[in-house]
């Protein structure tokens, strides 16, 4: 029984309509996914960035006789534009490649440091599919290859708005910092409360290498001067330590040579005899008559039979006379 003219009475209220959800723009796809060879620790790493990350899409792995710019098809027939592709090589060193496909440009990484979300480090917590905040160093904005950089990270892991796997909820930040010409990833979870960061993960740290203008090859844009390549840096440790033996061994060289050495003589001093005594002189004896040789009884028992026999004579002479 409301009134006819179909206004909503004072005492009573409408539910509004459900605000649209607007139209999906943005079609950023990222492709995720490595060659063969990765540890188990890159694995995770890999699953976690597919977690974090709603617009990504995986593959197969990719074998490592074929080149890198066939990722270039892959992505087409993925029906991506973007594309993270994890390189490993000698079972201990991993490179990340960032590109736009298929024009380019592209990014080649070490990544080191690497801890994945399942450490219980980790304590902050996300919903899944939501969109993070992105968070910039403001050296960014100063150096021209770190603004490409920046473009090139807004892209990839900035979800885009709107999308059907997405949540319409921003509870977490990643931040991208520079320290010691490194970038370093880490991602926080926003608490509503008192807007504290609580760190989720996964981290890992990022040492450039090059950009290049093309996706996954073609002229280098810039190089970074002070990368060192994993194997020159496991050459100088070796280098170092066999120097360190090296210098044990000559130590021990010079001492034996010090102890083989002649000792300096040092020139007679003439305070050294003040206070010795000279010993008497002994009369020098000539015998003239040769001494009597004793008999030589070799069993000790026999003399001392000899001794008692001739103290029994001596003892019957005397009582005799």
């Amino acid at each position: 029984g409301g009134p006819r003219d179909g206004s909503v009475p004072p005492q009573e209220y409408s539910i509004p309509p459900p605000v649209s959800q607007g139209k999906w723009k943005n079609k950023e796809r990222v492709l995720i996914f490595s060659s063969r060879g990765i540890n188990f620790r890159t694995r995770h790493l890999m699953q976690d960035l597919r977690t974090l990350m709603p617009h990504s899409k995986a593959d197969t792995k990719m074998d490592r006789k074929d080149q890198l710019f066939v990722i270039n098809e892959v992505c087409e027939m993925k029906n991506c534009n973007k594309c993270i592709f994890f390189e490993a090589k000698k079972k201990q060193d991993l490179y990340m490649w960032l590109s736009n496909t298929p024009q380019g440009p592209s990014a080649k990484f070490l990544v080191q440091n690497v801890h994945t979300l399942a450490e219980l480090k980790m304590t902050g917590n996300c919903l899944r599919g939501s969109r993070p905040l992105l968070s910039f160093d403001p050296i960014f904005d100063r150096e021209p290859h770190y603004a490409l950089l920046k473009e090139l990270f807004i892209q990839i892991f900035g979800t885009p708005q709107y999308h059907p796997k997405s949540q319409p909820f921003v509870d977490h930040v990643f931040t991208f910092t520079v320290t010691d010409e490194r970038i370093w990833f880490r991602n926080y979870q926003i608490i509503e409360e008192d807007a504290s960061l609580v760190e989720i993960g996964p981290r890992f740290v990022l040492n450039l290498i090059k950009i290049f203008q093309g996706s996954f090859g073609g002229p280098t844009l810039y190089e970074n001067p002070h990368y060192q390549s994993p194997n020159m840096h496991r050459r100088l440790i070796r280098l170092s330590v066999a120097a360190k033996f090296r210098e044990k061994q000559q130590v021990k060289e010079v001492q034996k040579i010090k102890k083989k050495g002649t000792k300096v003589l040092v020139a007679e001093d003439p305070t050294e005899v003040v206070f010795e005594t000279p010993a008497e002189e002994k009369p020098v004896e000539i015998q003239l008559v040769k001494p009597e040789s004793k008999p030589i009884v070799k069993d000790k028992k026999k003399l001392r039979k000899i001794q008692r026999k001739k103290q029994k004579k001596l003892f019957r002479t005397e009582g005799s006379a």
